[in-house]
């Protein structure tokens, strides 16, 4: 790995920690925290496990690393309790917290710079139609799950669910959490995908060279 990169990640890791930290000291509510921060906690040994056999490129790092932040403040608040979220909707007249959106849009925006990097890494696909389409039913599919993760949630404790869940009385919840994470990830192709495709080209030579 380019040592700036490997600044960049122990840098980015440090930050993550820390805001971790603070948000497991007194949050809104214990179980939605456990709820909320168990993506980051899933991937966080993942990613020590490969750092050396599959490094990421710089962008990747820090889009997971923003990704992991969004996560870990919306389980301390609760998406739907978020104060600058509050501050949002007041200062544009909105109906509810807009964080919870913001959660989704990264739920597709970060994946789809995942999903990329690694079909293009690990398979023949290369820039064009058909890896723009695959990126996105990605993204899709892990929406979709993480819908259900919350359909279970509420199935085994509704009491415990229902901050987890962040609906804010719209009864059309999961159909725009969906579709806001397809349009994150639609977003994040086309206006990332030219950088993203610098920053592999690099990588690969770094990896090349030893």
């Amino acid at each position: 790995m380019h040592p700036g990169n490997r600044r960049l990640s122990w840098t980015l890791v440090i930050a993550v920690a820390l805001l971790l930290l603070w948000s497991a000291i007194r949050p809104h509510d214990r179980t939605t925290w456990w709820l909320e921060v168990a993506p980051v906690l899933i991937a966080a040994p993942i990613l020590f496990a490969t750092r050396r056999g599959f490094p990421l490129t710089a962008l990747v790092t820090v889009a997971i690393a923003v990704h992991a932040a969004i996560l870990i403040v919306g389980g301390h608040y609760t998406y739907a309790l978020v104060p600058a979220g509050d501050w949002a909707r007041e200062a544009f007249s909105l109906q509810r917290n807009p964080y919870d959106r913001l959660g989704h849009f990264a739920q597709g925006f970060v994946p789809a710079l995942i999903a990329r990097e690694i079909l293009l890494r690990k398979s023949p696909l290369r820039p064009g139609g058909w890896l723009f389409f695959l990126v996105s039913c990605v993204c899709l599919a892990i929406s979709a799950l993480y819908e259900l993760v919350e359909w279970w949630a509420a199935l085994i404790s509704a009491e415990a669910a229902s901050a987890f869940l962040g609906t804010q009385g719209d009864v059309w919840d999961t159909q725009w959490d969906m579709c806001i994470a397809l349009i994150g990830a639609l977003l994040a192709q086309l206006t990332l995908g030219a950088l993203h495709d610098r920053q592999l080209a690099r990588l690969g030579s770094e990896l090349r060279a030893g």
